[in-house]
């Protein structure tokens, strides 16, 4: 297998310029869903490439992963054998597996939380919790139902629990009275559209995709970031266009992110969820970005993007490599 082997650990640096730019320069829409596709590419390759490790670096330990029938064989030592680089991958893998479990036990807490507090609160597609803290955010994942009380946001009702379309079916849009009182009603639409592109466009998945590549490598923490910030870009996007008022949504996101205390955990998304507000402000006071699905070759987004690719690729390609190798070794020299 050689060095190559290696080579998934080290090959998300080449993600970096990517995220860096993607978020600059692509719609984004586009950023998010590349940007996701690449650090679940990467981290999947990362952990094959620390399993790999495990077993090289164990196969002539006492209860080493392969199959029992190898105690009687040469296969332990005719196996490829790295004690130091296994010994490391194990303590890796572990610290990979505890801090997914972690991050899963968190989340299904929070989740819980949420759902929770939204006990005995009528059914709607907009709930709104009277509270001192400002918050808005979307909750994935429960039903909406019938049509209870209604907000007037510029001369048109939102009905919270309106029948809702098949996009946004199975979330509700959560805001305390106390980031509904720091809005005029032309920002409260803005809110509302702001969130139910979060709901419609699923982004609490590629922000639980990211969050969990980011805990099998920490290399892929740019690209978390980078995705973080794509989904709130994108759901601003789809704020101005459905109100047609960009500035508007500009002003409620400065409004809210001076109030907001954020979302009770990364990967729920929210209106003013921590991070480059100003960047997101200047961007909406900005012509709307051009929906290119993917950059020129000869520009500095497309090389970074080619790079990114080429890296992703090699990734695969190495992990594939090695495990296919480590596999007819261990067949040629044991009853695989």
């Amino acid at each position: 297998m050689g060095v190559f082997v290696l080579l998934p650990l080290l090959l998300p640096l080449t993600a970096v310029p990517i995220a860096r730019l993607a978020e600059r320069h692509l719609h984004p829409r586009v950023a998010t869903r590349l940007l996701s596709a690449l650090a679940a590419v990467l981290a999947v390759c990362s952990t094959v490439c620390l399993g790999l490790l495990v077993v090289v670096g164990t196969v002539q330990l006492p209860g080493h992963p392969l199959p029992d029938a190898w105690a009687d064989r040469e296969a332990p030592t005719t196996a490829p054998y790295e004690e130091a680089a296994g010994k490391g991958a194990v303590v890796a893998l572990l610290a990979v597996a505890v801090s997914w479990s972690t991050s899963a036990r968190r989340h299904r807490r929070v989740r819980r939380r949420a759902e929770d507090a939204l006990a005995g609160v009528p059914d709607g597609e907009l709930t709104v919790l009277t509270d001192e803290a400002a918050y808005a955010y979307a909750l994935p994942g429960v039903r909406s139902g019938s049509a209870l009380r209604t907000w007037f946001t510029g001369g048109r009702a939102v009905r919270e629990g309106a029948p809702v379309r098949d996009a946004m079916s199975g979330g509700r849009i959560v805001v305390s009275t106390a980031m509904l009182a720091c809005l005029d009603a032309d920002e409260r639409a803005a809110l509302v559209a702001h969130e139910r592109a979060h709901l419609a466009g699923h982004h609490h998945r590629y922000l639980l995709l990211v969050r969990f590549a980011a805990r099998a490598n920490p290399l892929l923490m740019p690209l978390r970031s980078a995705v973080a910030y794509a989904t709130e870009r994108w759901a601003d996007e789809e704020a101005a266009r459905v109100t047609g008022e960009r500035r508007v949504v500009a002003r409620a996101i400065g409004k809210a992110a001076l109030v907001s205390r954020g979302t009770p955990t990364p990967t729920l998304a929210g209106f003013a969820a921590p991070g480059p507000v100003p960047r997101r402000v200047a961007a909406l006071l900005e012509p709307a970005p051009s929906a290119v699905r993917w950059p020129p070759v000869f520009t500095a987004v497309g090389l970074a993007a080619w790079a990114a690719a080429a890296g992703t690729l090699g990734s695969a390609l190495s992990s594939a490599n090695a495990t296919v190798t480590l596999l007819l070794v261990l067949k040629a020299a044991g009853p695989l």
